[in-house]
């Protein structure tokens, strides 16, 4: 279908998943891409990585990019590799941290491509990596900076503005002004009740909503999660194990230190525990903190104060020394999913012994470990070998990233004109559809629940 004269709506990942988010808008002047997102998970999702694109990157015209996640930004490399010209709009603090993730995506993906070859265990020969440290060197000279809530003009007929939503630093939601037509991309919605970030904006509002809807059918907690996180941290250490908890190194890490610091000045966990953060690119995000104090809740002494009682651990010999270590600790590592990275090596140690707990602190996307782990497996793989799971597995939602089905109703309801229709993605088909009826029956909206590679006309000029 080509956009003569309408606009058309395209959703190239993220469609009935949580990953690989990638929406494209069809205009008859400029051919706008919304986020470009690696597809992470089971391996049916991941193998989409090499999949031809969808679309000829040549074609696209300009690249939005709401947030820094691996599963918004991660295939810009490829993107551009495979012929994207344009500019890539984005926040300082996602120009920032996209910068630290697409470098070490690209690192982790050189050694996966070099340990497969050294093992022979791939069926590609030579096996490859997706894209290499020079492709990310090339996309990120594509990038382009700006304020949020500043209009940016596209085309004669486009314009958009970033807005804060509130998921991590320099998050936001697009804007956009497209042939006297407002269309809004919700990116990926924040908390309202957050300690560490400032709650998403209030919007005036829009024709057509593109959202996301990862906790579409789930209520999170409303009691204090640090009560129940030192509850289960005081449990582990009474018996004398260890406490991992796999983390985000962007967002995720910098609440969690932020949150165990605040516990032992309350005197709810022992002041002299150890806490170990091994994961050189969230200590990288944390320091970005103190540049861009505009972008969260936290004070300038407790900037400061999150690396006081952390010990960081930049290269990766000191894994081993770490687990070496005698004594109860916390170890905070990436990824959070578990599907790869250095916590995968302390889970090797951890996840066999009963006196140690695993503390999932965020969303575990279908067919990756910690998902396993959240609907108890009784054993994990890891570097090609089944591990018995014998420690105790802690699931605690209410510190997640995402706002909660209440919290995105909310979030909708506060827009100043109501959607003509809303268009739902970034979320698993239960979560999808249980947000559809919500939406149709509460806020009495047209709803659709996004089908992948399908072109929907939103209107015609």
């Amino acid at each position: 279908m080509e956009a003569k004269n309408q606009i058309i709506l395209e959703s190239l990942g993220a469609a009935g998943t949580v990953t690989g988010s990638k929406h494209l808008l069809k205009t008859p002047q400029l051919t706008i891409l919304v986020d470009c997102g690696l597809f992470q998970g089971v391996k049916s999702l991941r193998q989409k990585n090499w999949d031809p694109f969808p679309v000829d990157p040549g074609t696209i015209g300009v690249l939005l990019l709401t947030h820094a996640h691996l599963d918004h930004c991660g295939d810009i490399p490829l993107l551009v590799k495979k012929g994207f010209k344009g500019k890539i709009y984005c926040t300082a603090p996602t120009a920032d941290l996209a910068t630290m993730i697409l470098k070490d995506s690209a690192k982790i993906q050189e050694e996966d491509a070099d340990r497969a070859n050294k093992n022979k265990y791939s069926k590609h020969e030579p096996a490859l990596p997706l894209y290499n440290h020079d492709d990310v060197e090339a996309a990120l000279s594509q990038f382009i900076v700006v304020d949020h809530s500043t209009d940016i003009k596209l085309s004669n007929d486009i314009s958009f503005q970033f807005r804060k939503n509130g998921h991590i630093l320099g998050s936001c939601c697009i804007v956009l002004n497209c042939y006297n037509k407002k269309i809004i991309f919700s990116g990926d919605i924040g908390r309202y009740n957050s300690k560490f970030l400032m709650p998403p904006e209030e919007l005036e509002g829009s024709d057509f909503l593109i959202m996301e809807s990862t906790y579409g059918d789930r209520l999170h907690p409303t009691d204090d999660p640090s009560d129940q996180i030192s509850e289960i941290i005081n449990q582990t250490l009474a018996k004398g194990g260890n406490i991992l908890i796999p983390s985000f190194a962007v967002g995720r890490a910098q609440e969690i230190m932020h949150l165990l610091n605040e516990l032992k000045l309350r005197e709810k966990i022992p002041k002299d525990l150890h806490i170990f953060l091994d994961s050189p690119m969230a200590a990288s995000a944390t320091e970005l903190l103190q540049k861009y104090m505009d972008w969260h809740r936290l004070s300038p002494e407790q900037c400061n104060r999150i690396f006081k009682d952390v010990t960081i651990n930049r290269n990766a010999h000191g894994t081993k020394d770490i687990i070496a270590t005698p004594g109860s600790k916390i170890i905070i590592s990436a990824s959070g999913m578990l599907t790869g990275g250095r916590v995968l090596e302390y889970l090797t140690h951890y996840v066999i012994n009963p006196n140690n707990t695993v503390l999932l602190l965020g969303f575990q996307a279908e067919g990756t470990r910690g998902r396993a782990l959240e609907n108890h497996t009784h054993e994990v793989k890891i570097f090609g070998k089944f591990y018995p799971v014998r420690c105790m597995v802690a699931d605690v939602a209410g510190l997640s990233g995402h706002g909660d089905q209440n919290e995105l109703l909310k979030w909708v309801t506060n827009f100043g004109k109501k959607p003509q229709k809303i268009f739902l993605v970034h979320g698993e088909p239960a979560a999808l559809d249980a947000f559809r009826i919500k939406i149709k029956e509460e806020l009495k909206i047209e709803v659709q629940i996004q089908v992948e590679d399908v072109e929907t006309v939103l209107f015609s000029i």
